[in-house]
């Protein structure tokens, strides 16, 4: 049976939490609230991780890898590893006011707008899980939960309504390989209570891996319903199909009005990072900010978004070895002038992929190295230096956000107002 929060309140045994980031302070103040006092286990730490062995349930931060050797061997041993949503959504009463959202990219922007969507539409609603704060001991008629692949695999059970946005490699060091990933990404299609999944009827691997009971929409599906929103490039009017095709399925009241779901999309500012133009200088070149795109499939998006116009992109990061060649690809068959700058650490891997196909390239320093030699490219064309690195931020940045104030510091620099 899966556990929620109140099984441990009563546990007879030992309760460890272990990760101390974010979702790990949560969880050890949840078990203080119920009367229990957690062994907290560091990561960085072994002294505190050894004592996780007297541990019979231990709440592990999505951070740490399952496929782990010391995870595996507290499996081994019979431990129950368990995860923070997974146990509010076990003690959730009304698993159908919960929607899921998953996908490689896209789930943020998706679990954003089916909450704006709603709230327009008169619910109280609660968005949370990995885009925001965890959703224990809040209040509402509405969940939207984003589940990231690292939460999936601790999810015991899923919920009536689920959405997927999107499947591309990614996360291969924690998942220890592609098809592993992707059977972890969609695990919460298949889990116990699964009953309607809406998925993107765009993305082939998705086509090949769902059932054909799925509700697949597409951009098509956003018409002038979406307009509204006021989103940038395709692939987030298929994020705001999904969001409305999951509020439908739901039950949600007027989600299936056009003119009412219309009117709930007024007023949608959209994520940071995403996608978001920070200024335009004097020469006329866009600066935008797209440092949530970690992955091969947002910045391919995020550069069909300027469909037209001259590209400097800026790519790279912390090196996950995922494969750029469908990156290099889809560069080298752009007709619009494009300039690709790589920065470390995953930098010298990109631009060999790129050139590979022909595609324009520099290798930069940096960050502040690549948008100076960007925007010196981009102002003779008033084209757009665009961030979107194709890799995660940490080792050089704390986080995405990071990296989106450092990018934003470097333009201010280069063009300031």
């Amino acid at each position: 049976m899966p556990l929620g929060w109140s099984d441990l309140a009563a546990h007879p045994g030992r309760i460890g939490v272990w990760g101390l980031g974010v979702e790990g302070r949560a969880n050890v103040a949840k078990l203080r609230a119920l009367g229990v006092e957690p062994v907290e286990a560091d990561d960085s730490r072994p002294d505190t991780v050894a004592a996780l062995d007297g541990c019979d349930v231990i709440v592990k931060t999505p951070g740490i890898s399952r496929y782990r050797d010391d995870v595996q061997r507290h499996l081994a041993r019979g431990a129950r590893i368990v995860g923070g949503l997974g146990l509010w959504l076990a003690d959730h009463a009304d698993r159908s006011r919960v929607i899921l959202v998953t996908g490689t990219k896209g789930k943020s922007t998706t679990t954003s707008i089916a909450g704006h969507l709603a709230r327009g539409l008169g619910l109280d609603v609660v968005t949370g899980g990995n885009i925001g704060a965890p959703p224990y001991d809040t209040t509402g008629d509405l969940w939207v939960i984003e589940v990231s692949s690292y939460q999936a695999t601790d999810l015991e059970l899923t919920t009536p309504v689920v959405g997927v946005t999107s499947l591309h490699p990614d996360h291969l060091d924690w998942h220890g390989g592609e098809e592993r990933y992707y059977a972890d990404k969609l695990s919460i299609t298949t889990l116990p209570s699964s009953d309607v999944v809406v998925a993107n009827g765009e993305d082939d691997r998705l086509r090949a891996r769902l059932p054909a009971t799925t509700t697949w929409v597409t951009a098509d599906d956003a018409t002038a319903w979406a307009d509204p929103l006021q989103l940038v490039g395709r692939h987030n009017r298929t994020n705001a199909a999904i969001a409305r095709g999951l509020l439908v399925a739901a039950g949600v009241d007027g989600a299936d009005d056009d003119e009412r779901v219309a009117a709930a999309a007024h007023g949608f500012t959209g994520l940071a990072s995403r996608l978001r133009v920070i200024r335009t200088t004097d020469d006329g070149v866009d600066m935008v900010d797209d440092s949530l795109a970690t992955n091969v499939l947002p910045t391919i998006a995020a550069v069909d978004a300027f469909a037209g116009r001259a590209v400097a992109l800026l790519l790279g990061g912390h090196d996950r070895g995922i494969d750029y060649t469908p990156l290099a690809d889809h560069l080298a068959a752009r007709a619009e002038p494009t300039l690709a700058l790589t920065m470390p650490d995953s930098g010298d891997r990109i631009a060999e992929a790129l050139e590979a196909r022909a595609v324009d390239v520099r290798r930069c320093a940096d960050l502040a190295d690549a948008v100076i030699q960007g925007h010196d490219w981009a102002r003779t064309k008033r084209g757009v230096v665009l961030l979107s690195p194709a890799a995660p931020s940490f080792g050089r940045f704390a986080n995405y956000v990071d990296r989106a104030a450092a990018f934003e510091a470097c333009c201010e620099q280069v063009a300031p107002r």
